[in-house]
């Protein structure tokens, strides 16, 4: 798998995503995936808040999250857990790195966006496999620093299967998946970088484990990724704090 960073000029609020797109992403050939920050599209989007607009960055959490944990004691990073997208994250997502002045939000209408640019590109360049990868920063309990993870996807199935297949031995798996979305995210965001590097664009070649889909996702691949609270291995923690729902339900 060969993964290239593409280097952009700052994105401000309010550029044209399709404008981005063919000023930084080189003819496409088929078989090749485009991961994008959801940094960029939340800009393009204008899903930006002026800090100083904002007296309690708390509050703005609680209203962006679908689900939250009450502050009951001070937070030295200003940082809370939540749920937003089906996603466990802390503070909705929102963003202060590279804002410039802003709290960048989440985006809207992520999966839309995947597929307008899957889309876009696939018209652009007559091709008619090409993977959509938007990705995000994420953390993952117990461990220092940050990984990748996929937002909204377009253009291959985003689980490849290990089930009834065997292993090395001849034993048949019964729960292996790949998480082709995130693995994708992952190696993204590692080649897009957290800093100044200004790199919110990706393309891969030579992906392994892709099965290339030449339509839309239909609503049950989309749905595929998501396990309910109550059926998550992690369960036993989820379950065990009181969510404040956006439906008020606790």
């Amino acid at each position: 798998m060969n993964i290239y960073s593409l280097k952009t000029h700052p994105i401000q609020v309010g550029e044209s995503l399709a404008d981005i797109l063919d000023a930084y992403i080189p003819p496409l050939e088929e078989q090749m995936v485009i991961a994008i920050t959801s940094k960029i599209i939340s800009l393009c989007q204008g899903r930006v808040i002026p800090k100083e607009s904002v007296p309690d960055k708390y509050q703005l959490i609680c209203n962006e999250a679908d689900g939250y944990l009450e502050n009951v004691t001070p937070n030295p990073y200003d940082i809370y857990l939540t749920i937003t997208n089906h996603i466990l994250i802390p503070s909705a997502g929102i963003d202060e790195s590279n804002g410039n002045g802003f709290y960048i939000l989440y985006p809207q209408d992520i999966q839309a966006t995947a597929a307008f640019v899957w889309e876009y590109l696939r018209k652009r360049d007559n091709i008619t496999h090409l993977g959509i990868v938007i990705t995000d920063s994420h953390t993952t309990p117990l461990r220092r620093g940050v990984t990748g993870i996929g937002l909204g996807w377009c253009g291959f199935i985003p689980l490849h299967s290990y089930v009834g297949k065997p292993d090395i031995y001849g034993n048949p798996l019964r729960v292996t998946q790949i998480n082709t979305l995130d693995a994708l995210a992952a190696a993204s965001v590692f080649a897009m970088g957290e800093g100044a590097e200004q790199t919110p664009l990706v393309l891969i070649k030579d992906a392994p484990h892709i099965e290339y889909l030449a339509r839309l996702p239909r609503l049950e691949e989309e749905e595929s990724l998501r396990i309910a609270l109550k059926d998550d291995l992690y369960a036993p923690l989820l379950e065990s704090v009181s969510w404040v729902w956006k439906d008020g339900k606790r």
